[in-house]
């Protein structure tokens, strides 16, 4: 994946938390703290907003849908 540089403003007490996190060797550089917190914040939001859109579905209407046809004769069905 292709990376490209952005300039960010931060509050000063959050440069010097990453500051401070570098120096413990929690991470490599501020770059590599932002770019994971950021990543961990996108994943969190895309999960969230598929549970929004499952929370939106109708159990007995999906059900039905997915049984729908079974009522067919096994027999009938092809050999794999």
């Amino acid at each position: 994946m292709g990376k490209e540089k952005i300039a960010i403003t931060l509050d000063e007490e959050f440069v010097g938390e990453l500051d401070r996190l570098v120096m413990e060797h929690t991470f490599q550089s501020r770059s590599q703290a932002i770019q994971e917190a950021v990543s961990e914040k996108l994943l969190r939001m895309k999960r969230s907003r598929l549970a929004v859109e499952c929370a939106k579905l109708e159990p007995e209407f999906e059900k039905a849908m997915a049984e729908e046809g079974l009522t067919e004769d096994v027999s009938q069905w092809p050999q794999y």
